[in-house]
């Protein structure tokens, strides 16, 4: 072959390769996503669920949870066979058959019921609560469903030495931990030491021993620590006047529950109204007073 003609070839074979590559080149741009400068397509947000109501939230998990300190006959407190009993509980069971759902009770210490009903772990909480406009600030309430006296429970044989303000100046006088007793005792009987214990049944055996004056109590749940203490509690000679302690019980519920509230609100005029919270009542009574409670 001559030397031209190779060359000549070589220059064909060189010159078909540069073509190839920038065809390839172009190839690969096409196919490239779009240019750095542009942006892509927002995409549409989705619209955040709507918060379902309390009323609905309960309806829907077909259950109703309720907080409450199962030491408090007659109103909370257990049977002999560990079943939750008392005329709250009773009262419980009535509004989830109203709402037509299961009940579940929750048993807790009586002063972390409001964090809980606060934050949503329990739906309502229903243990002999006071209604107070400093407890009103934190969550709603319920119609009253019953108004109690406050009584003072001393030592046997201490009735007429602690009779007075003035006899109590000084004196340990107890409460359970949480409770309305509590503000009762700071604010009717300043000149006293409050004591606070988480259990009543404890409170009590405090006053028989001799190591605390006494302790404020409903009258209903002091009748029956005076009832199962084999003579060893009476009900002192002091009262409390009706402004200082004159105080109705309530159910409560998270800020913004009105919808369940009212359901709970229509159970409560029906069982007030017709006499069947009384009767309740009167039945946890004899119920705790049978187990000595």
């Amino acid at each position: 072959m001559k030397k031209n003609t190779w060359k000549k070839l070589m220059s064909l074979a060189l010159g078909a390769m540069m073509m190839l590559s920038l065809l390839t080149g172009c190839g690969s741009k096409t196919e490239d996503s779009a240019p750095a400068d542009s942006t892509p397509a927002e995409e549409t947000p989705a619209e955040p669920a709507v918060a379902a109501s309390l009323l609905e939230k309960v309806k829907t998990s077909g259950k109703l949870v309720v907080g409450t300190e199962a030491q408090y006959a007659p109103y909370e407190f257990k049977d002999l066979n560990a079943n939750f009993a008392g005329c709250d509980m009773w009262l419980a069971q009535q509004i989830a058959d109203h709402l037509g759902v299961e009940l579940e009770v929750v048993d807790m210490s009586f002063d972390g019921i409001i964090p809980a009903v606060k934050s949503g772990q329990v739906d309502l909480g229903i243990a002999a609560f006071t209604k107070t406009p400093e407890r009103a600030e934190e969550i709603d309430f319920s119609d009253l469903y019953e108004k109690s006296a406050q009584l003072l429970i001393v030592k046997a044989g201490n009735a007429d030495l602690y009779s007075t303000k003035e006899s109590l100046a000084g004196q340990k006088v107890g409460a359970q931990k949480g409770t309305i007793q509590s503000q009762l005792i700071q604010t009717a009987l300043p000149d006293s030491e409050l004591f606070e214990l988480e259990k009543y049944p404890a409170l009590a055996l405090e006053v028989q021993n001799g190591n605390i004056a006494g302790l404020v109590v409903d009258q209903a749940v002091g009748e029956s620590l005076i009832a199962t203490s084999n003579g060893g509690l009476e009900v002192s000679n002091f009262a409390f006047t009706s402004e200082e302690a004159s105080f109705g019980k309530a159910v409560v519920a998270a800020k913004g529950s009105e919808d369940l509230l009212a359901e709970v609100n229509t159970v409560i005029n029906q069982v007030v109204n017709d006499g069947s919270y009384l009767k309740a009542y009167d039945e946890a009574v004899e119920l705790a007073a049978s187990m000595g409670l």
